[in-house]
């Protein structure tokens, strides 16, 4: 394999695993956080590109929906966790059956304002870019370079800010932290705005790329879990470590085979994982933020 034919299969894995890690780390927070099953996340991915959707037909240019969107999912996952979510934190089972039904609702809400065909989106950004000799599309560039720095200042500011150094304590003891006198439901709606954000603003960096539909957010969503129970959930590095096994083995299988055969020849090597890592990759107990 020489090089120009191995860029585009490694950018496309970053592509993937960049989009991944923002949709997987708000959920892997909650999750690791909260221990509560989110079955509505992928739809905060769906809300943010229907909103450049919006934004684009009425004029509106993608850099400003790069900025309202995450601020829209945040605002959707304000209410989510305010109306629903905050209720039912010790019942799971409860809360998975809730998430689930206001995913449906979402998407058919959705289907009723928008209808079922895929909506207009356009990508800001036209052209290649030389890579090693390679082309490759400068949009999909700047997604992984712009992903990377939202992820780092995510990083920051889990490590450094004091919202930060209250999320990690929630995680690793819940009851030390109310002993504490850490604001625990306050830290649990902020991680979940967090979270809704982050998926929202994949959904802006992928519109362009995929079919915006109602369900759109779905198949993101397996992944997600998938990516949060293999890399460990409650740890960044664990996200970063999931999506890179999920997304970097399924970008090269499906060079190899059919899209559902790579999936689930992925499916069952983190299962194989899990066998013996049952933490995950990077169990959030053993490593430092």
């Amino acid at each position: 394999m020489t090089i120009t034919s191995l860029v585009p299969s490694v950018m496309n894995a970053l592509t993937l695993i960049s989009v991944l890690m923002l949709v997987a780390m708000g959920l892997g927070i909650i999750f690791g956080m909260m221990r509560v099953i989110n079955l509505a996340h992928g739809e905060f991915m769906t809300i943010g590109a229907f909103t450049l959707s919006v934004l684009q037909a009425f004029g509106g240019s993608y850099w400003i929906a790069l900025i309202i969107a995450p601020i829209v999912g945040a605002l959707a996952g304000l209410l989510v966790e305010r109306l629903i979510v905050q209720h039912l934190y010790t019942r799971w089972l409860a809360t998975i059956l809730a998430t689930w039904g206001l995913s449906l609702i979402i998407q058919q809400t959705l289907e009723i304002i928008f209808g079922a065909g895929p909506q207009g989106v356009d990508s800001p950004i036209s052209g290649t870019m030389n890579i090693l000799g390679a082309s490759y599309p400068a949009y999909r560039v700047f997604i992984i370079l712009f992903s990377a720095g939202v992820l780092s200042l995510v990083l920051l500011m889990f490590s450094r800010s004091n919202f930060g150094l209250d999320i990690r304590t929630v995680i690793q003891d819940r009851d030390m932290a109310e002993a504490l006198g850490i604001d625990t439901k306050r830290i649990f709606t902020k991680a979940f705005m967090l979270g809704a954000g982050l998926a929202a603003l994949a959904g802006v960096l992928v519109g362009p790329l995929a079919v915006v539909i109602a369900q759109m957010g779905v198949n993101y969503l397996a992944k997600a879990f998938f990516v949060v129970i293999v890399g460990g959930a409650g740890s960044f590095w664990g996200i970063a470590a999931g999506s890179t096994f999920v997304g970097g083995l399924e970008t090269v299988f499906t060079y190899q085979m059919p899209v559902t055969l790579a999936q689930a020849l992925v499916l069952a090597l983190g299962i194989i994982v899990l066998r013996f890592r049952p933490q995950g990759i990077v169990p959030h107990a053993n490593v430092k933020w």
